[in-house]
């Protein structure tokens, strides 16, 4: 998908020539640049895809009881002898399993430590305790948004790289669109009589790409509705839009002035609620319910499990129960006052807008859970053949790179087209900020640096 698109039949002239050579042109520095970036993204996400199987061999003695009882404990039994046995940890949430052989997990504060507690529901004891920040999963989803280094400027580097991904599909599939009678060999199918030669690897660059060009342009679009940026923007078109969850959602009336969203305060939370305001509890000197109590109440609202219970963090703070279900239409958001055990909001999935469904229905098969294994090997397909498509473009690069050049495609005589082809770029930019912020850099560096300097001049063919 990167490096270079060549496409070996009767080559275009005059304007269509032109045109094709700046695209050529913009696909090539794309691909150089954020090849390495991509191979990254799609292995890590290859991996994590499966999580589920992985995790489940890892941490087996943890997740799965050793003695499946007739009755589990009460949560608030369980949560409190694992405080007393634990001097300095707190609770923070519990996960119900929708399986019996399944362990409790708990999201706990061990002396200032993010933990993961796993415990038998039947008799309360502790099956096994992880660093939160270091188990598989939360390496591999580290290093798929963040590089494993961390911090904004990596996350936002990450959303270019996924940015510039869709750009690199596009101008690739205008590349690779057959422009006179071609053969169904180098166009659907690739040529692999010549193994080694520009063609052979110039097919094993386009053919897969062409391929699976619809499948990644879903699972990189999907991915963008959690970056920073990107991410913002798509849940205030939805909100805008009316096409997340509706105000009608909230049981008691207005929807709530909060400046906490609930992503600040719980887990497992499905991508349309993420943002939604939380309300609060009516403190006024009364008892707090018992996890008990809200488990109750969450059976009795349906609520399917998997799901998690959130501990309000303070005196007018709310239970939250949530679940990211592995089949979308089964999420729910529910806060709860925990004197009164009111339900405050509700929001299911048909509650959701257009909008908010669809990116629902994308999240789940971004992460391979939407129909089962076979998702998840479609999905790890689409990572390998993206591997596939940056290294076959590296090698093209290498076949034709002068040895005192870059090798980029020349630039197209016509002016015109050029610029044409830039303003083009720049809506693309406008949709995707960072995209425009990166293309109005690459244009002020080429315009005040490499024009002035020769041998930058001749290095990048300007």
């Amino acid at each position: 998908m990167n490096v270079e698109l060549i496409i070996e039949t009767e080559k275009p002239s005059g304007l269509r020539q032109a045109i094709y050579q700046s695209v050529w042109r913009w696909h090539f520095y794309a691909g150089i640049i954020f090849a390495p970036f991509l191979i990254i993204l799609a292995f890590s996400g290859a991996v994590y895809l499966f999580k589920p199987q992985i995790e489940g061999n890892l941490y087996k003695d943890m997740m799965v009881v050793r003695q499946v009882g007739t009755t589990p404990m009460y949560p608030t039994a369980i949560i409190e002898k694992s405080e007393i046995g634990q001097p300095g940890l707190k609770v923070s949430s519990i996960t119900f399993p929708s399986t019996k052989d399944s362990s409790y997990k708990m999201s706990v504060n061990l002396s200032g430590t993010p933990t993961t507690m796993y415990i038998d529901p039947y008799n309360g004891e502790v099956l096994g305790m992880l660093d939160s920040d270091k188990t598989f999963s939360a390496f591999f989803k580290k290093l798929h948004s963040e590089l494993v280094v961390g911090g904004t400027f990596a996350n936002r580097l990450v959303e270019l790289a996924a940015c510039w991904a869709v750009i690199l599909l596009l101008t690739g599939l205008y590349l690779w669109w057959p422009r006179n009678k071609s053969s169904i060999w180098g166009t659907v199918l690739p040529r692999l009589n010549k193994p080694g030669s520009r063609l052979f690897w110039r097919d094993l660059h386009a053919v897969p790409a062409f391929w699976l060009s619809l499948v990644l342009l879903v699972i990189i679009a999907s991915g963008l509705s959690w970056s920073g940026i990107m991410g913002e923007q798509i849940n205030k078109l939805a909100n805008s839009t009316n096409t997340n969850a509706p105000p009608f959602a909230y049981s008691f009336g207005e929807k709530p002035k909060s400046d906490t969203v609930a992503k600040d305060i719980a887990e497992d939370l499905p991508w349309a609620t993420e943002n939604l305001p939380v309300p609060q509890s009516a403190a006024g000197g009364y008892v707090p319910l018992g996890v008990d109590d809200i488990a109750g109440i969450v059976n009795d609202k349906n609520v399917e499990k998997p799901y998690t219970i959130t501990m309000p963090l303070d005196e007018t703070g709310v239970f939250t129960v949530s679940t990211e279900h592995v089949k979308p239409g089964n999420d729910a958001t529910l806060h709860l006052d925990q004197y009164s055990g009111a339900v405050l909001t509700d929001v299911r999935f048909a509650d959701y807008g257009i909008m908010a469904k669809a990116i629902s229905y994308g999240i789940a098969f971004h992460e391979g859970r939407l129909f089962g294994l076979a998702n998840q090997l479609l999905g790890l397909v689409a990572c390998i053949g993206l591997i596939l498509i940056a290294i076959s473009s590296y090698v093209m690069w290498r076949k034709r790179k002068p040895e005192s050049r870059l090798g980029a495609p020349s630039k197209p005589n016509n002016s015109k087209v050029t610029v044409g082809v830039i303003l083009i770029m720049l809506v693309c930019g406008a949709i995707m900020p960072l995209v425009g912020l990166s293309i109005l850099t690459i244009l002020l560096l080429e315009w005040l640096i490499i024009r002035r300097v020769q041998t930058l001049r001749h290095w990048f063919s300007v």
